[in-house]
């Protein structure tokens, strides 16, 4: 039976061990994909697009149809924490089969957007891909390192957020909800306010860097003076070993697909949305009573000035 941690410095107790199932091999590779060297990225990058037909493939075949050697697939395998290709074959078979049980008959919209697809299957296809990207961020989230991010940000005297480009819109949106919680918290999207504002933290403050590629310079270098300064640095990233990670003391990964039309740019925003949202609301239950007593005053106050908005409208149509 899983047994929970005792309950620490208002934050929620974390599990002692995660029950749910182990993120899929494919999700796992995919994140690592950038980290790989070429020949790997090859291997790696065949698993992704079939890996069914991988499972059923001899190690000699598999190297000839990546263009590379035996010995390569073997050392892809350990980069991956898999001691050879049997095990990979086993647990990518064994993956496969759950996927088909629990996908059963329902047909999934295959492949990219194409240029003779019709409209319906645009949105068939965009619906799929939007929702598996939050299932499969859900289902690869560290629970325990959720948990250590929202009791760093309970204690915080201070947040600073740093995204730039659609990363900035995540960003402005963490803070928002962060605000209306009343945490003290900006978000910066220019790279000289982000180093000057990380300038000025310090011990108990905490810096959250967003980048989906995990190698935007700006906040990677925001990250990295807040650190300097004191703060506990966290990112949220597709990719869990880009530059990022080394400026960062925890990390929470994404699982956002890319696709001809939908770069990462715009494939991160609801993977990253659904791990800001999990942060916030893991965040407001260890202030249950403060976070629903401001969201209710900022919810009140924001009420009030619509009606009175369209109140005086009216009066002004009544004596018109």
């Amino acid at each position: 039976m899983s047994k929970t941690a005792k309950q620490t410095d208002g934050a929620p107790s974390a599990p002692a061990r995660d029950d749910r199932p182990l993120p899929s091999t494919v999700l796992r590779i995919r994140s690592l994909l950038p980290s790989l060297a070429p020949a790997e990225q090859r291997v790696a990058q065949r698993i992704i697009d079939d890996p069914e037909s991988v499972a059923a493939s001899s190690i000699t075949q598999l190297a000839k149809d990546c263009d590379t050697s035996e010995a390569t697939v073997i050392r892809f395998c350990r980069t991956i924490d898999f001691t050879g290709y049997r095990e990979l074959r086993l647990t990518l078979a064994t993956e496969a089969g759950q996927a088909r049980g629990a996908r059963g008959d329902a047909p999934e919209p295959a492949g990219d957007i194409n240029p003779d697809d019709t409209l319906v299957t645009v949105v068939e296809k965009i619906a799929f891909t939007d929702a598996r990207a939050v299932e499969e961020t859900a289902a690869q989230l560290d629970i325990g390192v959720l948990h250590d991010v929202i009791k760093a940000l309970a204690r915080a005297r201070r947040i600073d957020i740093y995204g730039v480009g659609a990363s900035a819109f995540v960003a402005a949106d963490f803070q928002q909800k962060l605000h209306r919680i009343g945490l003290v918290s900006y978000a910066w999207s220019d790279a000289h306010v982000m180093l000057t504002s990380a300038a000025l933290l310090g011990q108990g403050d905490v810096a959250v860097g967003i980048s989906h590629s995990g190698g935007t310079i700006d906040t990677i270098d925001a990250l990295e003076q807040a650190r300097q300064r004191g703060a506990t640095t966290v990112a949220i990233t597709n990719f869990p070993r880009s530059a990022i990670s080394r400026t960062s003391d925890l990390i929470l990964t994404t699982a956002a697909r890319e696709t001809t039309f939908r770069s990462g740019a715009t494939a991160s925003r609801l993977a990253q949305l659904t791990v800001i949202d999990c942060v916030f609301v893991g965040l407001a239950q260890t202030r249950y009573t403060d976070s629903r007593d401001a969201l209710e005053s900022t919810y009140h106050a924001v009420r009030k000035r619509r009606v009175d908005r369209d109140d005086r409208r009216r009066s002004r149509e009544r004596n018109s």
